[in-house]
């Protein structure tokens, strides 16, 4: 007998025909539940009294969250991509967009998991100077199964890895047109993709379902929104006191990730968003900005340099 520790996980994302080792902290899970449908039930010996009969045969998206170091070497660059993205498709002459999908595969000291069309639908980034800059990926996919064991060959062609992993400590820097936005705290930002997967299953699908194995898994879906939103927290000075009450439904916000030593890793720029102020009490006052990006459209071009 053997058991399966979290710390000995691997995580590997295949997209395009190749396959990428991806390096997460222990703060990762992925799982899938299935549907229950109740209906009542008389009984033979009360026709008064009811029960719960319960029809199962389709399962829910499944689901995963994993958290990324980003690094100088940028060998977790793919991510970036998968967050931001969107792809024209075509079906009947109608065109739409989808978010990059992929297979994500965990493997354990005695399993590989895959979790198959899988779909980023939220990116948190926190900018705390002083903490190693990390992102929080969570999203959705079609289906989980076990592949194999741990000596399941993962399909795809391997992408070379730096032969190092230097992480990275940054200081965030901001700019909302001509605000004072010096003695920041700190800066959280997510991207959201909103999502909804269609209903597919029929009648007849459903009454060939006898177990796990045949069940009616999702299959598409549609974009229903993005949203870009975050909050900077800074704290209150005699130089912005006078901001703690403003708001605006049209401004430009630029957000960097500092090295130590002065020169900028990662760039967002979002044009326009809206933002309120609000003072918050306390030892020390601070106020913070909560805003939204009112265009949420190409968000991967916002990305403006990851370097």
């Amino acid at each position: 007998m053997s058991y399966s520790f979290l710390k000995e996980s691997k995580l590997f994302i295949v997209y395009g025909g190749n396959k990428y080792r991806i390096y997460t902290t222990t703060a990762i899970t992925f799982s899938q539940t299935f549907a229950e449908d109740s209906y009542p039930v008389k009984t033979l010996h009360d026709q008064s009294k009811m029960t719960d009969g319960t029809i199962i045969t389709k399962a829910n998206p499944a689901q995963f969250n994993f958290r990324v170091p980003l690094t100088i070497e940028k060998d977790e660059s793919l991510v970036m991509d998968l967050l931001g993205d969107l792809i024209a498709t075509s079906e009947s002459d109608i065109e739409s967009q989808q978010l990059k999908s992929f297979d994500m595969y965990v493997q354990t000291g005695s399993s590989t998991f895959k979790q198959e069309n899988c779909v980023v639908t939220s990116a948190n980034f926190a900018f705390n100077p002083r903490e190693q800059f990390v992102v929080d990926l969570a999203g959705q996919g079609t289906k989980l199964s076990r592949a194999g064991n741990e000596s399941y060959t993962i399909p795809g062609s391997l992408q070379p890895e730096s032969s190092t992993r230097t992480p990275l400590i940054i200081y965030p820097e901001v700019t909302v047109d001509s605000l004072n936005m010096s003695n920041i705290l700190s800066i959280t930002l997510q991207i959201q993709n909103d999502i909804i997967w269609t209903d597919t299953d029929t009648l007849q699908e459903s009454l060939s379902v006898t177990n796990s194995s045949n069940a009616i898994f999702p299959s598409a879906y549609t974009v229903d929104k993005r949203v870009v939103s975050g909050t900077i927290n800074q704290y209150q000075t005699d130089n912005n006191i006078t901001q703690f009450d403003d708001f605006s439904t049209n401004s430009n916000i630029n957000i960097y990730a500092k090295k130590t030593d002065g020169t900028t890793f990662w760039t967002i720029q979002l044009n326009p968003i809206m933002y309120t102020a609000r003072m918050q009490p306390a030892e020390v006052y601070t106020q913070s900005y909560d805003f939204r990006s009112t265009d949420n459209t190409a968000i991967a071009t916002r990305i403006t340099q990851y370097s």
